[in-house]
């Protein structure tokens, strides 16, 4: 069978629709491109805003009017939340974000000659067992993605993810590092910790360990790879996390730190867990235990009662921080949400307005931690070639450019002569 898939969303949908890749390639299968012909059309879908949805709803339609007689099988977050509007865009299956074999069981079980949609979706909210995919990647790639958690409990107002991946389900330290060392064996380079909110990893085994205790068996089971955090809550970062997280070589310099607003009023009204102040002592730890780490965030504009002299406080606070990059999204009004429902929903031409002014100020900040490492010497993963320089990331994640050959998936040293686009670039000195 000829599949197709497309995938929207983040890192864990990445790596869950990695994993039915590698397992459609073994049970046989053959992987097409989405937008040619197949007999099977996957969509993993999102639903983190409701522009996620709607994009969602166009890839199901594409795949629909592309091969008429094709199956058409859905999966994600958007299934999950709302089965019965993806049922009427009139695909053939739709589950989840749970059991990914046994949606390929029942993707291989369907009719070719159509039939009853089949829909088996679960309450996410009633889940207590993680679900173990192998990690990885398709041949070729420098950086692998190894998922170590799953759900998330932190209910912020502006957040539908909880109710479509339910509770913390973790993975447990030993079977982590089994998965590193054997990656690490295949040959990729660099590791990623991601999950839907690694921060409370090892919350559900009730046996004192944190994240740190993760990190450090991730790094000693594969030391001869970078080990990459995906994001993290400002309660991560303590006295004790630092200090155990800076004596590991091979952990990357690079904290993405999920903040949202630099209001301390806003942030109450999202329901996060942190004020200014708390997530202002976890940049300032890791400023102080590590030399020049990238610092990157992610900013929502234009949340409910978000008052022009909040918005400036964030602005302000986005200046002190100086973070290396950061992602900026005006407020998507979501459904199930409440804050969906709050008083004061700022105008849509008001929140991309304040987006353009967040951008600028971001874009200074970018400018100025390009500028810094001119001169300097770092070191690069080279992933591929593009445009006549091969393109790789210094464990900081700078994105680094350098003439060269045959350098996929090579570390080198390379001296830094410029900023280049959005990164920079040099010359490989060894």
């Amino acid at each position: 069978m000829r599949v197709a898939i497309y995938t929207l969303g983040c890192k864990v949908n990445q790596y869950e629709t990695q994993a039915m890749e590698a397992e459609l390639t073994s049970r046989g299968h053959a992987l097409v491109p989405f937008d040619g012909a197949a007999d099977a059309y996957v969509i993993n879908t999102c639903t983190v805003t409701a522009v996620s949805d709607k994009k969602s709803r166009q890839m199901i339609r594409q795949a629909r009017k592309r091969s008429p007689h094709a199956v058409v099988a859905v999966c994600g977050c958007y299934a999950q939340t709302d089965p019965e509007a993806v049922e009427a865009l009139g695909v053939d299956l739709v589950m989840g974000t749970a059991d990914r074999m046994g949606f390929l069981d029942a993707l291989e079980a369907l009719s070719p000659d159509g039939g009853h949609p089949v829909v088996r979706v679960d309450d996410a909210l009633r889940r207590r067992q993680y679900e173990h995919l192998p990690a990885g990647g398709l041949e070729g790639r420098t950086r692998a993605m190894l998922k170590v958690e799953d759900g998330c409990v932190n209910f912020c107002t502006y957040c539908i993810i909880p109710y479509a991946r339910g509770p913390i389900r973790s993975l447990p330290l030993g079977e982590a590092a089994c998965e590193a060392k054997r990656l690490a064996g295949a040959g990729y380079r660099e590791l990623v910790l991601t999950g839907i909110e690694i921060s409370s990893w090892g919350h559900d085994l009730k046996n004192g360990q944190g994240l740190i205790d993760l990190v450090e068996a991730v790094c000693a089971a594969a030391p001869e790879c970078r080990v990459r955090l995906g994001s993290l809550e400002p309660r991560t970062v303590t006295e004790d996390f630092c200090r155990r997280a800076a004596a590991l070589p091979n952990l990357c310099p690079h904290f993405h730190l999920s903040m949202q607003s630099g209001c301390d009023a806003t942030l109450k009204r999202m329901n996060r867990k942190y004020d200014s102040a708390r997530y202002y002592e976890s940049v300032t730890l890791l400023r102080e235990h590590f030399d020049r780490p990238g610092i990157t965030t992610d900013l929502i504009v234009g949340f409910p009662g978000e008052t022009e002299e909040e918005f400036d406080q964030t602005l302000d606070f986005v200046r002190r921080c100086a973070f290396s990059a950061m992602h900026i999204f005006p407020y998507s009004r979501r459904s199930g949400t409440p804050a969906a429902s709050m008083p004061g929903q700022v105008p849509k031409a008001e929140k991309e307005a304040r987006a353009r002014r967040a951008a600028a100020v971001a874009e200074e900040l970018r400018a100025a931690w390009l500028e810094r490492w001119v001169g300097e010497t770092l070191t690069v993963l080279f992933e591929e070639e593009k445009e006549g320089l091969w393109r790789g990331h210094a464990p900081n994640y700078t994105e680094v450019f350098a003439p060269g050959e045959g350098l996929h998936n090579v570390i080198k040293e390379v001296k830094i002569t410029r900023i280049h686009q959005d990164g920079l670039n040099g010359s490989i000195t060894k």
